[in-house]
């Protein structure tokens, strides 16, 4: 059960003008022949790829970053405070959080990194070892790959595991957790200070800004505005939860122009148990969950069954949306190509039904 805050740039003229000719007609069947190369245009999340920025990363080091302290048993209320960590080091990352591997690859410094976590999915990094089992780490796991830099966040766990990683000696940084777009941006800015290229973060800020206008715009009006209800399932645990502010995906909602359904009906925190009043309140238009979760009650026919879904527009239409669960939420790069996925996936829903 998540808890709030603790539950991804271009030919010269030159010479006679037959010479112009030439290199323009070659330029046009070069076009139109070969795959898009390292640009800005948005991949699908078929190809399950980053966009690492042109050129090449040179950490300047050392920096003094700013880490959070653990505390155990944090909640919501817990006050964040901090301490200095000095980075001298980042020929060995290891992130443990898949939105933090996706920055640091998309910066130029995937080659650096020595392992991942579970929800690191991209292609890039599919052949690291993974030292999580979901949020929980391990630490034998960790201090076998000899990092010269963990990364981690607030929702990394368990408590003990990170304490033990601190008295081992290895260089640890702690993020606070992201939950939003602005989050998303600021994360990218301390990952890229901390990795010794603020530069890159600035033009990886800028890039993911533009991308997520793109995205932004390609929503049809008559789209606009339908209700949205993020549903976190995990059925094996008997977990049910209806998303509220705060819960992350209110805020990929709402960048697509579309009602968050848990805002709308005024819950006050970022997940709520579901029932069958609620959602019958909420009367969503569409249904937005994890692909994980949606697996573990048994599919969209599973999903029915839970009291007050059927009774629903989207449960009566089948409206469901659903991806992967450690993308959906993971506020990196990749993050204007899940709203992509949502708008064309949305379109096509919309278009389908018209006919």
């Amino acid at each position: 059960m998540p808890s709030h805050p603790s539950p991804q740039h271009r030919m010269r003229r030159i010479l006679k003008h037959s010479a112009v000719l030439l290199l323009t007609l070659l330029a046009a069947l070069t076009a139109c022949s070969a795959p898009a190369s390292d640009d800005d245009s948005i991949p699908s999340l078929e190809e399950n790829r980053l966009q690492p920025l042109e050129g090449e990363a040179h950490p300047s080091l050392p920096v003094t970053v700013d880490s959070v302290v653990p505390v155990a048993n944090r909640t919501a209320d817990t006050p964040l405070t901090y301490e200095q960590v000095e980075v001298t080091d980042v020929s060995r990352i290891l992130p443990l959080n898949g939105g933090v591997a996706e920055i640091i690859y998309t910066l130029g410094l995937g080659d650096n990194v020595i392992g991942r976590d579970s929800t690191a999915t991209f292609a890039e990094a599919e052949d690291l070892p993974v030292v999580t089992q979901g949020h929980d780490i391990s630490v034998e796991g960790v201090l076998s790959l000899n990092p010269t830099l963990v990364i981690a966040d607030t929702w990394t766990g368990p408590y003990e595991a990170i304490e033990q990683l601190r008295d081992s000696g290895v260089t640890l940084v702690i993020l606070d957790e992201v939950w939003s777009l602005d989050g998303m941006y600021t994360r990218i800015t301390e990952v890229a200070e901390m990795l010794g290229v603020p530069e890159r973060g600035e033009q990886l800020v800028q890039r993911v800004q533009d991308q997520m206008a793109e995205v932004r715009d390609s929503l049809p009006e008559s789209l606009r505005g339908s209700r949205v209800a993020f549903l976190y399932l995990r059925g094996s645990a008997g977990v049910y939860l209806l998303g509220g502010p705060g819960s992350g995906a209110d805020a990929l909602v709402a960048e697509l122009g579309l009602e968050d359904a848990g805002t709308a009906i005024g819950l006050d925190r970022a997940f709520t148990p579901i029932t069958s009043e609620a959602l019958i309140d909420a009367q969503p238009d569409i249904l937005l969950v994890m692909t994980g979760g949606l697996k573990s009650v048994g599919g969209i026919d599973g999903l029915l069954k839970i009291p007050g879904i059927s009774q629903t527009p989207a449960g009566k239409e089948r409206r469901v949306l659903a991806y992967e669960d450690g993308l959906l939420l993971g506020f990196g790069p990749r993050t204007p190509q899940v709203l992509k996925a949502m708008a064309e996936d949305l379109i096509a829903m919309h278009e389908g039904e018209a006919q």
